[in-house]
């Protein structure tokens, strides 16, 4: 009797749904404003990204080419994102989210030099890498600031299917969202009791989604790898045109 595979989501299939979240987060933000329930659909696209970002890494033939290739895409897409942020071609005191994976792809890379070295010196790698991280994307200002580039960090060292991996991905997300970003969220009230809800710790919906994931590539093609990084310089063009005019 043929056993039935269990569900699973593949790469291609990540991408599609970030790309679906994050359209939702930025229609909010520029055509359709007031409707809270865009924004928190939204919430769940920069985990999906930032996972991706270190499967990217461990998948690419060329670490070199991989960051070329997005820092090409992060310049490109710094006028159309400085438009609908910002509503003019210089705004410099928000930077657009391919900075934040620039930099900590930058933190994963040097971790992953020293996988071979003792523990002690993982360790350290590991720390300094969280500071610095951290401290880099608060001072350039990129897009979820020290919390987005340590949220890549968290899906490289806890990269795997075991408990523990999950478990920690829950704790620091929690911890990242909840608490480091935090910011406007809503009251609940629950067994006659009031409980705030940042609206930034909806992030850690997108976890069944990553837990889903099992290694598969699905569709992929040339064409198809390069239309999803385009799809964030242009998609952000058009919701700031469509924004003008109506």
């Amino acid at each position: 009797m043929e056993t039935k595979k269990p569900f699973e989501l593949t790469s291609a299939a990540l991408h599609i749904i970030a790309m679906a979240f994050m359209l939702c987060d930025h229609l909010w933000a520029t055509v359709v404003p007031g409707n809270d329930w865009l924004t928190c659909v939204g919430r769940l696209a920069y985990p999906l990204f930032a996972f991706m970002t270190v499967e990217g890494y461990f998948h690419t033939k060329n670490f070199k080419k991989y960051m070329l290739r997005l820092l090409f895409f992060a310049v490109l897409s710094e006028l159309p994102f400085n438009l609908m942020a910002g509503g003019s071609l210089f705004y410099p005191i928000h930077q657009n989210v391919l900075w934040t994976f620039l930099i900590a792809l930058l933190m994963v890379h040097w971790n992953h030099q020293t996988k071979d070295k003792a523990v002690w010196q993982r360790l350290a790698v590991a720390a300094a890498s969280l500071i610095i991280g951290g401290l880099a994307g608060l001072l350039t200002m990129v897009d979820y600031h020290h919390g987005g580039v340590l949220m890549v960090l968290v899906f490289y060292f806890f990269r795997g299917k075991k408990w523990w991996c999950y478990a920690g991905q829950v704790l620091c997300l929690w911890y990242i969202n909840a608490e480091m970003l935090g910011g406007f969220g809503y009251e609940l009230f629950l067994f006659g009791q009031r409980f705030f809800l940042a609206r930034q710790t909806l992030a850690l919906l997108a976890l069944p989604f990553i837990w889903l994931y099992r290694g598969r590539r699905g569709h992929h093609s040339r064409v198809f790898q390069y239309c999803c990084y385009a799809f964030y310089p242009a998609h952000l063009l058009v919701l700031w045109a469509l924004g003008r005019v109506l």
